[in-house]
């Protein structure tokens, strides 16, 4: 696809291709709305399982005994299997057809969350997150990308992609408190609850999301294997040479990422065909919404990993203790998303990603300073953290994915959208690598031990807002020269 322009944007300089009157609202009915619920049930099955299985760490670790740098896998494997693959699912939705592969991949979800509730091994669970998260990475793109298409671009698409966002912070929140309470019972109900979800979601699909013919094209399976083998040979790294240093297996596998992700761009840059047009990302402002979704997502799986093992393991606090803690981080997305495609319209895309990192910073910060106590406060040291992060996620998760699909053609909406959610996974993944191999040492007997990590995310954060910014400051000189 050929970017042309055809109206200036309110966020950048670059442009588009999109609709005749994107901005131009128009009355929905129950069709849309219906399309809408199934596409956002998508949204809160990752949510819901995130935040299940953040709470369950602590659990699954005492009764197989795991140590952290094990128990981080079952959170990575499930994000390297969406991350690594995200793209090809996107593609795959665009060539064969978005219903297709959104009903086939809900089934894969249902049946590994079953498998993990079932297995006892270590190597049989992680396996079990991997191709869980795999099959996200096909429902993930393709719910994306029938928002996008099914509504027009401007008013109409801000304000469903702000319901979408609603129903993964409802996820994210009922995952937190189902699980506390589940997890108290058996960590294993987690699992289970996920696969019971799937069957209602598949058979609402079946007769809800309209049926899409894919277009003309081929799929880039060795761009997807290159792309995913490579990930994991970094993520592996990462983890592992704090623990070991650099051993010959793990010179093997740095040496191995870095031959692996060269080889994809290079091919990428060959191929008729790619998994990734590489060209979309000489579009300024989705270079800034794929940063801004590392970012975002790199800085705050990382953290609730930590703050779940610092609550649970150093506090002592029970699984719906600490669930109830981190639920008004979601209840807050759940209350404010709807109103953020009225802001996006306003203010654009590019000042709402600002404030939002800069309120993930401000939490972040607000929990190291506050946070030590073996008695806190909770409305005082805790509280304040978690609503600046459910505000930064309000507003800043729907403007980073109306910035990263806004001006893309209907026949690469699924590349789009599975190009910012991979950037936000693998953001996810190699933070969380980074933040475990600072934590894994020391004693777990106060704040200290996960100091490091919660550095870590703050500074991820400060990357993001400075990268937003850069955005903002450019446009107003280009303006000022002008």
């Amino acid at each position: 696809m050929t970017i042309t322009e055809t109206q200036p944007r309110t966020d950048d300089t670059t442009p588009g291709t999109p609709d005749p009157e994107p901005h131009a609202p128009s009355r929905w009915g129950p069709k849309l709305w219906a399309v809408l619920f199934v596409a956002g049930l998508a949204m809160f099955l990752d949510a819901l399982d995130v935040s299940m299985v953040g709470v369950a760490l602590p659990s699954i670790g005492a009764e197989l005994g795991l140590e952290t740098s094990s128990l981080q896998w079952i959170v990575n494997g499930y994000i390297l299997g969406y991350g690594g693959l995200l793209l090809l699912g996107g593609r795959m939705a665009d060539l064969l057809g978005r219903r297709k592969v959104f009903l086939s991949a809900l089934v894969v979800f249902g049946v590994a969350s079953l498998v993990g509730g079932l297995v006892d091994h270590e190597g049989l669970l992680i396996a079990s997150r991997i191709v869980k998260g795999v099959a996200a990475a096909f429902t993930a793109p393709a719910a994306l990308s029938i928002i996008t298409t099914t509504f027009k671009e401007g008013h109409d698409r801000n304000k469903a992609l702000s319901f979408f966002t609603v129903f993964g912070a409802t996820g994210y929140a009922s995952g937190l408190i189902v699980s506390g309470v589940l997890t108290g019972i058996d960590w294993r109900l987690t699992f289970y609850v996920p696969t019971v979800l799937v069957v209602g979601v598949i058979i609402l699909a079946f007769f809800v999301v309209p049926k899409s013919e894919g277009e003309h094209g081929r799929i880039d399976f060795g761009g997807a294997a290159l792309l995913t083998g490579g990930m994991l040979a970094a993520v592996y790294t990462i983890v592992t040479v704090p623990e070991t240093g650099f051993t010959p297996v793990t010179i093997a596998t740095t040496a191995a990422a870095v031959v692996l992700i060269a080889s994809f761009l290079v091919v990428e840059n060959k191929i008729r065909e790619p998994l990734i047009r590489l060209g979309i990302l000489r579009v300024k402002s989705i270079v800034r919404a794929n940063l801004a979704a590392m970012a975002i997502f790199g800085s705050y799986i990382s953290f609730q990993t930590i703050v779940s093992l610092y609550l649970q393991n150093t506090l002592e606090w029970g699984p719906l203790q600490m669930a109830l803690a981190l639920a008004p981080t979601g209840v807050i997305v759940a209350i404010l998303s709807p109103q953020a495609g009225k802001v996006i319209d306003r203010f654009g895309t590019t000042p709402m990603i600002i404030a939002s990192m800069t309120s993930f910073v401000l939490g972040y910060l607000w929990f190291i300073l506050r946070a030590g106590d073996p008695t806190p406060a909770y409305f005082v040291d805790y509280l304040p953290a978690f609503l600046l992060l459910g505000l930064g996620f309000a507003i800043g998760f729907s403007a980073t994915m109306v910035q990263a699909t806004e001006g893309i053609a209907d026949d690469e909406q699924g590349l789009a959208s599975g190009l910012v959610q991979t950037s936000g996974q693998i953001g996810g993944a190699v933070v969380l690598a980074i933040a475990t191999g600072l934590i894994s040492g020391g004693v777990a007997t106060n704040l200290d031990q996960y100091r490091p990590g919660l550095y870590l995310v703050t500074v991820v954060a400060i990357v993001g807002l400075v990268a937003s910014a850069t955005a903002l400051l450019g446009r107003r000189a280009a303006i000022e020269a002008a």
